[in-house]
């Protein structure tokens, strides 16, 4: 997908995670043909492209939004791990393995988008208050859980 810089600009963050998702599920099914092919050269290249992409999506996380943003963390290092492990090895089932995750962890961000499109920063911030005026910790004294 080449987009100009002009276009890229005029995305908001919701829809540049959306293209990384993309860009990312379709490097992999690219690297998934060169090293079937046996074009180790292509697929190492492409999964640095991976990696990059992976990054970048860990980069771009929100830590105000706490839980998620570390289980994403998590996950995606996960998968960069994978990745450089198949491109150690020339292998495909770690792929198959992240691109699995990533369609799932795509298909939700795919669903979150459409049901609310944009979240400016002031209704973030009451979505959080609300949350956090619901939670309830675990290691509150003389909570039991279990009854």
């Amino acid at each position: 997908m080449g987009l100009t810089e002009e276009e890229l600009y005029s995305k908001s963050s919701q829809e540049l995670t959306s293209i990384l998702y993309e860009g990312c599920l379709n490097k992999l099914e690219l690297a998934i043909k060169a090293i079937e092919d046996k074009n180790y050269l292509r697929a190492n290249y492409i999964l640095q492209r991976v990696n990059d992409i992976l990054y970048r999506l860990g980069a771009g996380l929100n830590y105000e939004a706490v839980v998620i943003a570390y289980q994403l963390e998590a996950l995606y290092n996960y998968m960069a791990d994978k990745v450089i492990e198949a491109n150690l090895k020339k292998s495909i089932p770690p792929l198959k393995e992240v691109l699995v995750i990533l369609n799932i962890i795509a298909d939700a961000w795919k669903v979150a988008c459409e049901k609310n499109p944009t979240v400016s920063a002031s209704q973030f911030q009451k979505l959080r208050q609300s949350y956090e005026q619901d939670f309830v910790p675990y290691d509150k004294p003389g909570l039991d859980l279990i009854e």
